[in-house]
């Protein structure tokens, strides 16, 4: 997947297993976008990132040595 570029007939799942361990970004519906590296995702989109940096209205606001993220509250995740 080549800068965010849906490649059709793709499985989101072997996506995501593909980039354990990875830097991602994980944008939640309210705006506020996590970077980090993916430790896990379950079938309910919960995601565990470690070395996270929260950004708000694109400024870094925090960061967290590990950070979990309920899946009902994400939009996307892109790996970086």
């Amino acid at each position: 997947m080549e800068n965010g570029a849906v490649v059709e007939g793709r499985d989101p799942s072997s996506f995501l297993s593909e980039i354990l361990g990875a830097p991602v970004t994980v944008k939640l519906n309210s705006g506020v976008v996590y970077k980090g590296e993916l430790q896990s995702v379950d079938g309910y989109m919960n995601i565990a990132l470690e070395k996270t940096e929260e950004y708000v209205n694109g400024k870094l606001r925090r960061k967290y040595g590990d950070a979990f993220v309920r899946g009902n509250n994400v939009l996307y995740i892109s790996a970086q």
